[in-house]
């Protein structure tokens, strides 16, 4: 049987995803796959910053 997960280790887990999310859309945008600025259309187009950030933290917490 496991420990349960608090409150605070769970944000604290959200946020390192965050932080590491944001740490890899940066390289992506420096290797010129993703856009600087979001161009706000909708739907959002493939390179897209926003698009990549939320597509990012959803393959870290599946990993989590």
């Amino acid at each position: 049987m496991g420990k349960k997960a608090t409150k605070a280790t769970q944000a604290a887990t959200a946020d390192a995803i965050r932080q590491r999310a944001k740490a890899r859309v940066r390289k992506l945008i420096k290797k010129g796959k993703v856009k600087k600025k979001c161009c706000k259309s909708q739907p959002r187009c493939k390179k897209c910053p926003v698009r990549a950030l939320k597509k990012t933290q959803k393959k870290l917490a599946r990993a989590a």
